[in-house]
């Protein structure tokens, strides 16, 4: 989409323009975000896993599988917020700034607009596992409890 939009006209077009956004949005969702979720998550204690519900209609599990973008099992035990998440997609957002081209950098713009792209993405992800996943791994234990 960004491609057809020409959006960060500054990469350009055609497959070197192409090549620019798919390594900026790999950035984004992937590299950064994943390795400062493990390093936030071994800080906080908190248990960066998703446990599944899978039992429960499908709009209580489907929104245990959002929430668990926001809140998570910590090392004890106890639901608590999933830092590790949220800072790791904060954190993502904060260093595009760094490789998006100028003109399109905006600060906190960028930095919140590409948070809440991972964030969104975790959420999806956790919808997969909960409805996908579950039922290629159906001997997998569920989580316990809501959140």
């Amino acid at each position: 989409m960004e491609q057809a939009q020409d959006h960060f006209a500054e990469y350009g077009q055609g497959a070197q323009g192409y090549a620019k956004r798919f390594g900026a949005g790999y950035a984004d969702t992937g590299v950064w975000r994943v390795h400062w979720c493990r390093l936030t998550a071994i800080a906080s204690e908190a248990g960066s896993s998703v446990f599944l519900q899978g039992t429960g209609s499908t709009r209580s599990r489907a929104l245990y599988a959002i929430a668990n973008s926001f809140v998570c099992k910590g090392d004890n035990g106890r639901w608590q917020t999933n830092y590790s998440n949220i800072l790791g997609s904060l954190a993502a957002g904060g260093i595009s700034n760094l490789y998006y081209p100028r003109q399109d950098r905006n600060g906190l713009g960028l930095t919140f607009e590409n948070a809440g792209l991972g964030l969104a993405a975790t959420s999806v992800s956790n919808l997969f596992q909960e409805f996908v996943i579950r039922k290629l791994t159906p001997k997998a234990k569920n989580g316990a409890g809501g959140p």
